[in-house]
């Protein structure tokens, strides 16, 4: 129990720096009038999470010297450090100029992606077969949980404190939760790793036919689930909520919606499977978005429809479809370098990210809403005909 609370703190934190950056910190640009072109730039503070598969053999190395105990812990504390340090620069330069800001937060990007390659490495050592279903539910929920701390508490305290205040709190709160996991890793780490096995590599990883055809169709679902994720916020801004309701918005929606959408999702996965979970939800997503296109096309709608379409589009079905690709991406995993395997996939998803969130500020900015709301419409139903094609001839090979 106290190493999951343990994993519970570290995925709860590195998900406050994650919402703090990708939900919290685009509406209050916004509310400050920058366009929406300038806000797409923070699709590049997920460069490091696109890019950490690089690293990660090296970093599980480190964690797990031959014949010692794991570092987990010391690593954690050490990137931990870092990432703290650099929201506290991030709260004492502003926001204008944005540049050096986002100098700031890439250095906490790099510090938190590095330790998340440390703390899923952990998870995987220091918890038994019968605790993984645990561990992943503190993973999923610690991602909800943090999201609505960084993306929904944020805004209700920049609205009151500012923004130096509310990112220095935000720096403390990440400090008490990474010093717990690093407690409660010091004590799951006494046991001294292994020699035996191959040493994880990237090469192996890429030799593996249904790890190549697993990166495809996740390319192909996450393109399709994620494009409108990083204009939601901005959406709801321009059309008058004011920052403070839209924090207190995503906060519900992160904390209570998110967390039913990973539970739904997951009791989904186990009634009908990966497949028929991912496909639910994008034709879910496509008519979320078909009522924003109406709303932005002038159709007289009940007021709180479109709010609702982005609250439950960003939270609830985005919480079902990753909780089913993340599951399917554990059995797409080599067990003997899970790590390196896990981490591959992640990457994938945040390098997808990183492009579509430019993409995204672009064609919002220039075409308007309503043409992209009705991009976000058509690629899910694409989607789901793509998925439908490729794995009736590769889901007995991928177990997908």
């Amino acid at each position: 129990m106290t190493i999951l609370s343990g994993l519970w703190a570290a995925y709860v934190a590195q998900s406050v720096i994650g919402g703090l950056t990708w939900g919290g910190l685009p509406a209050v640009l916004r509310d400050q009038g920058l366009p929406l072109d300038r806000i797409g730039l923070l699709s590049l503070l997920i460069a490091p999470w696109a890019l950490k598969f690089l690293w990660s053999p090296a970093v599980e190395r480190w964690r797990l010297p031959l014949g010692r105990p794991p570092r987990s812990a010391m690593l954690v504390f050490l990137f931990g450090t870092v990432a703290v340090l650099g929201l506290l620069a991030t709260g004492a330069v502003g926001l204008v100029p944005l540049l050096p800001a986002l100098a700031c937060l890439m250095i906490v990007a790099i510090a938190t992606a590095t330790a998340d390659i440390v703390v899923d490495g952990h998870a995987v050592g220091a918890l038994t077969r019968s605790e993984h279903g645990w561990g992943n539910a503190a993973q999923v929920g610690g991602a909800y949980v943090g999201s609505a701390i960084g993306a929904g508490l944020l805004l209700v305290l920049v609205a009151r404190l500012g923004w130096s205040g509310a990112v220095w709190f935000m720096a403390g709160l990440v400090t008490v939760l990474l010093v717990w996991f690093s407690l409660t890793a010091r004590e799951a780490g006494s046991i001294p790793s292994s020699a035996a096995g191959p040493r994880p590599s990237l090469r192996r990883a890429l030799a593996q036919s249904d790890i190549r055809q697993g990166l495809m169709l996740t390319a192909i679902f996450v393109i399709a689930q994620k494009l409108p994720l990083g204009m939601l916020a901005p959406f709801l801004i321009d059309r008058g909520i004011s920052l403070e309701a839209v924090g207190l918005l995503h906060g519900f929606g992160s904390l209570v919606l998110g967390l039913c959408g990973a539970l739904l999702g997951g009791a989904a996965v186990q009634r009908w499977g990966v497949r028929v979970t991912m496909s639910g939800a994008l034709i879910s997503q496509a008519i979320l978005m078909l009522c924003l296109v109406l709303d932005r096309a002038g159709i007289i709608l009940p007021p709180a429809l479109p709010v609702a379409a982005a609250l439950l589009s960003g939270s609830a079905l985005s919480a079902i479809g990753f909780t089913a690709i993340y599951a399917q991406f554990m059995r797409w995993s080599d067990p003997r370098q899970g790590g390196v395997d896990f981490t591959l996939f992640q990457c994938l998803d945040g390098a997808l990210s990183m492009i579509l969130g430019l993409m995204a500020g672009f064609i919002a900015q220039n075409a308007g809403y309503g043409v992209f709301f009705g991009l976000s419409a058509v690629l899910p139903v694409l989607a789901v005909l793509m998925l439908q094609r490729l794995t009736s001839r590769t889901a007995p090979a991928i177990g997908f």
